[in-house]
């Protein structure tokens, strides 16, 4: 049996157990999306479009669609720790309800303090019955970094005054599976920037359990809804990178994928913004973009409803999914180049051939030459 036939039969098998399980949900997902207009086709146009982003055949498409109406059979915990609530706006920011924000309301959401109507004690009772009534059934999703230093007393939580060091250990010790949604979950974000007063750290720092990584600052609502999706329908973790992050969403460069790579290869840059070049969408290495140093899907899945994102609108890449994206990835406005050669005289003119020629970056000579000589010619 090959390894997709292996794998179909995988979820085959575990869609099977979730379907003995009660109904958590009094309406099923298909009356919820008629109810906002989405017919059955545009229901298996997504799960197909949502079995090619998960990098799985065709056929896996009928999985993806049974596992998103069994999805309210999976419990799921949300906490929010130092963060600033982009990713929960990622996935909740749309103009109009589509089928990855009502699988969200679908879903067995058991605790989310920034959707959720209870507050107070009755919030915490909520979180408290959850992790006491599915251990090792949930699914753990965690938002924000896990200041550390004091003991933990930088972030306190709930009308016992827990620490995110406590909550974070004893929600993930009966949790099925942890994802860190987020680059502040996943590597420290912002909160660990130096000099990191706090002490801030990933998730996978505090607790002894595997994570998985949504980098991002924020990460896109696909990535977050898909990775959901993988876990539904196989019960397991999904291919990882080095990173821990999942190889469907992250195996490949911004640079790779991005509109403005012609530009590149072409020798045409923006040289300082609003210049002819930023008129005509060149490429914007020269004022900062980190695309070639950083894995993403954002130049395939966008940002709201799939409209944009920041290389499209007109700022470069950050690289705010990589580890400590946050000091190594800065000035965001100036050619990474200028912080690895440490105060040398050099633009993005003579420092091209170097950093993009001996770092594994994988860049053709051609686009290295074009950098370096400003050539409009491969």
């Amino acid at each position: 049996m090959d390894t997709h036939a292996a794998l179909y039969e995988q979820g085959k098998q575990r869609l099977e157990a979730l379907r003995k399980l009660p109904a958590r949900q009094p309406v099923s997902l298909q009356q919820k999306l008629e109810e906002h207009g989405i017919t059955r086709r545009d229901f298996m146009k997504w799960s197909a479009a949502t079995a090619a982003m998960l990098a799985l055949p065709l056929p896996f498409s009928n999985l993806v669609a049974e596992a998103a109406e069994l999805a309210d059979r999976v419990p799921l915990i949300w906490l929010n720790m130092a963060e600033c609530t982009g990713c929960t706006e990622s996935l909740l920011r749309t103009t109009t309800p589509n089928i990855g924000t009502l699988l969200f309301d679908y879903i067995s959401l058991e605790y989310q303090e920034v959707i959720m109507a209870a507050a107070g004690m009755q919030a915490e009772e909520n979180l408290e019955h959850a992790i006491a009534q599915y251990p090792g059934k949930y699914l753990l999703a965690v938002e924000g970094a896990i200041p550390t230093a004091n003991n933990g007393s930088f972030l306190t939580i709930g009308p016992h005054a827990t620490t995110g060091i406590e909550l974070i250990n004893k929600a993930a010790d009966g949790a099925a599976a942890v994802i860190a949604v987020g680059t502040c979950s996943s590597f420290g974000g912002i909160q660990a920037a130096k000099p990191n007063p706090t002490e801030s750290k990933a998730i996978h720092e505090v607790i002894n359990k595997p994570v998985i990584n949504l980098g991002g600052c924020p990460p896109n609502e696909a990535n977050i809804t898909g990775t959901l999706m993988y876990y539904i329908m196989f019960g397991k973790l999904p291919a990882l990178d080095m990173f821990n992050r999942p190889k469907w969403a992250y195996g490949a460069r911004v640079h790779d994928n991005c509109e403005r790579r012609g530009r590149f290869d072409a020798g045409e840059f923006v040289e300082e913004f609003g210049d002819y070049g930023a008129k005509k969408g060149y490429c914007l290495y020269k004022v900062g973009c980190k695309g070639p140093y950083t894995y993403n899907n954002c130049p395939t899945e966008r940002f709201n409803s799939h409209t944009s994102w920041p290389v499209l609108a007109g700022h470069g890449c950050i690289g705010c999914s990589e580890p400590n994206f946050w000091d190594d990835m800065a000035d965001f406005e100036k050619p990474l180049g200028r912080q690895l050669l440490h105060g040398l005289d050099a633009s993005a003119d003579t420092v091209g051939a170097v950093i993009l020629g001996v770092t594994a970056v994988g860049i053709g000579a051609h686009a290295v030459a074009s950098v370096f000589a400003g050539s409009k010619e491969d």
